[in-house]
């Protein structure tokens, strides 16, 4: 039994799939909930569940001990889901990611850990994990993959700071990266995101 949901089009049919992946507390239904607001007509969706709703369960820039575990589990299970989608005959530069905060996070960390060309990676409000940045576990070439990292310069949760550096280091490793910030403090999403990403990352090819 598949701990994911899959929505959009079938895989045979797709050529690009999405995963999704939802912030602490939230379900696959909720991220999954935005993809009316994308240009994904093209596109198979996967949106795996955390247990107990949560990747990990401190902060992202806590402790790397105490996050230890429950990350690594996490990112086993976007990596089983990675090569699902690989062994079905979609390739890496068609696959594409998407989080919200603690999803956002995780999916900037599972792409930096084991870079190579994917189709694209949305980080809404996220950057990668760790108490301290350390660029020497990252490993591989993003060969000019897209990157979007966006969010309030005031998130509570998120220091500014760690998205710009995040995005300076995955710059580094060969991204292709758009950092925006946002002058309200919310912790969301917000259209002018949608709108963004919706012309870099999920950009029709006519």
């Amino acid at each position: 039994m598949s701990n994911w949901i899959q929505a959009g089009l079938p895989l045979a049919q797709a050529g690009k799939a999405l995963l999704l992946l939802h912030g602490r507390g939230a379900t696959t239904e909720s991220i999954l909930a935005l993809a009316p607001h994308l240009n994904l007509d093209d596109f198979a969706l996967f949106a795996p569940q955390a247990p107990q709703r949560t990747w990990y369960p401190f902060g992202f820039m806590a402790s790397d001990q105490g996050n230890l575990s429950s990350l690594n589990s996490s990112i086993q299970q976007v990596s089983l889901l990675f090569e699902f989608l690989v062994k079905e005959g979609i390739k890496p530069e068609q696959i594409y990611l998407l989080g919200f905060s603690q999803g956002a996070c995780l999916s900037l960390e599972f792409a930096a850990l084991r870079a190579q060309k994917l189709g694209g990676v949305v980080a809404f409000t996220g950057g990668l994990i760790g108490e301290k940045l350390q660029e020497e576990k990252y490993s591989g070439d993003f060969q000019g993959t897209p990157i979007h990292i966006s969010g309030s310069a005031q998130d509570m949760h998120v220091p500014a700071k760690r998205m710009n550096d995040s995005a300076q280091l995955l710059q580094r490793m060969g991204a292709a990266v758009s950092l925006t910030f946002f002058e309200d403090d919310m912790h969301t999403i917000r259209q002018e995101e949608l709108a963004k990403v919706n012309q870099t990352i999920f950009c029709k090819v006519s």
